[in-house]
């Protein structure tokens, strides 16, 4: 099968039956050069520019009849390529993404927000199957990308994550409430969440993270939390100079663990901590493992034919070859 771009012939070894046209084109061209002998009752034939170009058409037109013969033998045809997902059998994955001020400590190379969104990116590549979405929080939450099988989309807006967008602080349940409500209704085999900070539930009047992990628990959520720190200090953004640029001071790092580890042991999920680019790589690495996906993608091909168009112009050839030995018989006689 010959294939370019979205076109194809399925049989192309019918091309090889153009070889045949040697022999005929010589036969034709040995016929031509042995004409010596004038006929006197054709010679005003001869001079009449019509019957030469007629001539010529009918010497010609077998080459068009089986050119055309050959080309529809050979099925060519277009092709558009669907793919056919049973999203029951896939995992529908929320990321939340904490992204307080508080991302930027340098206790991970170069920083936590940067290490995260390199191994998310990877992470994401490895998921070809799934669905994914994407929700950012730290004072408030915020869907930056609705679950969705375009890995691209997701990919880019983990790179273009900033921190600063939102009001400052880490409300926790925010951030797990709203991927729960992008989740509660999907019809995948698994749903899970993979909640990621490196704080503690600082804004009281927000959703509480327990009573948010309940809810992913009632609608069938899995959670991965995830804590991201180094244990001990850390260099922390604190605030900006007069220039606008961040201040760093060597902090302790402090990161609500046991809020972490409830919301994940309800939801039947698991607790990690990544203190480094490494761990955090393992962390994914290991949630990776644990959430295999049922689904297989198939290709579907839809094809356009064309033999059709090329057996009809053979037809059409064929009557007009016929039309114009007719046409002949009846001029010469």
């Amino acid at each position: 099968m010959f294939e370019f771009l979205n076109f194809e012939l399925h049989n192309p070894w019918f091309l090889l039956l153009f070889l045949l046209f040697i022999p005929l084109l010589y036969k034709d061209f040995k016929k031509k050069e042995t004409k010596a002998v004038t006929v006197p009752s054709v010679s005003g034939m001869q001079e009449n520019t019509n019957i030469r170009i007629v001539m010529t058409l009918l010497m010609l037109s077998k080459y068009f009849i089986l050119s055309a013969l050959i080309i529809a033998m050979a099925r060519p045809r277009t092709f558009t390529i669907s793919e056919d997902r049973d999203e029951t059998k896939g995992i529908d994955i929320m990321l939340s993404v904490d992204v307080s001020l508080s991302m930027l400590a340098r206790d991970l190379e170069p920083d936590r927000l940067t290490a995260l969104q390199d191994i998310a990116r990877r992470f994401i590549a490895k998921r070809s199957n799934d669905r994914l979405g994407l929700v950012i929080y730290s004072g408030e939450a915020f869907t930056k990308v609705p679950i969705t099988s375009d890995h691209q989309v997701i990919i880019d807006e983990i790179s273009d994550i900033r921190t600063l967008e939102l009001e400052q602080g880490t409300a926790i349940g925010e951030g797990l409430s709203v991927a729960v409500s992008h989740l509660k209704d999907s019809k995948a085999k698994s749903k899970i969440i993979i909640l990621m900070t490196d704080g503690v539930n600082t804004i009281q009047n927000a959703m509480d993270p327990q009573v948010a992990a309940e809810l992913a628990k009632s609608n069938d959520i899995k959670v991965y939390s995830i804590g991201i720190g180094t244990n001990g200090y850390a260099l922390m953004p604190t605030h900006q100079d007069i220039f606008g640029d961040l201040v760093f001071t060597e902090t302790q790092v402090h990161i609500d663990e046991a809020t972490l580890r409830d919301i994940a042991e309800t939801t039947g999920g698991k607790y990690f901590r990544a203190t480094s680019n490494e761990s955090l790589e393992e962390v994914y690495n290991e949630i990776n493992l644990l959430e295999k996906s049922d689904i297989a993608t198939s290709r579907l091909y839809d094809y356009q034919e064309y033999f059709r168009y090329f057996l009809w112009i053979a037809l059409g050839i064929l009557l007009l070859d016929a039309a114009l030995r007719w046409w002949m018989f009846k001029f010469i006689n």
